[in-house]
């Protein structure tokens, strides 16, 4: 009889523990495995009416930086969206779009309403180069350094704060050093 008493509470008493101990966890903070590694081999082609594609080939040039995973879809895209065109005009950093599982003419139509802070955007359609990356959805934020190499991975919406206190200062240190001592 004890038993039959003792096991469920067990199990209800680990259950609880586990889901005490998640509450410290910052989900926004998933660390990827290319951190420090050179970006995975890729050739995407343009987004519906771009001429410039993006490959790995365009990362590894000896600029720093940054990739930005986005939909037509993504809602969350359309809340960062301005600080890329933005950042964009300042003409600070090259950011690149990595357009993921979209519709070629509906990509094409949210970059001409919302406008195109790319200098190159690739077009994967398909998703398969995004399984390379890690991606687990749209926005997605990568700060990739002159030797392509994934230096940062952001998950979800980047702020102004966000933007101006970490993602710029990391950029700003690769630029001139080539490294950076801040995290992600």
């Amino acid at each position: 009889m004890r038993l039959k008493v003792f096991v469920p509470a067990a199990i209800f008493a680990t259950i609880a523990v586990a889901l005490y101990a998640g509450l410290s966890l910052r989900p926004r903070e998933i660390p990827s495995a290319l951190i420090g590694k050179p970006v995975p081999s890729f050739d995407l082609p343009a987004v519906q009416g771009r001429d410039a594609a993006l490959s790995s080939a365009d990362l590894s040039k000896g600029e720093v930086s940054i990739v930005n995973v986005f939909a037509s879809w993504c809602a969350p895209c359309r809340i960062e969206h301005p600080l890329w065109v933005e950042l964009a005009k300042r003409g600070e950093v090259a950011i690149h779009g990595f357009n993921w599982k979209d519709q070629p003419a509906m990509a094409a139509r949210w970059l001409e309403t919302y406008g195109d802070p790319y200098t190159r955007t690739g077009a994967d359609v398909s998703g398969r180069v995004a399984i390379d990356w890690g991606v687990y959805g749209a926005p997605e934020t990568f700060i990739v350094s002159g030797e392509g190499k994934v230096v940062c991975k952001y998950i979800s919406v980047v702020t102004p704060e966000m933007l101006e206190q970490k993602i710029l200062p990391m950029v700003r240190d690769l630029k001139r050093t080539g490294k950076t001592s801040r995290e992600c």
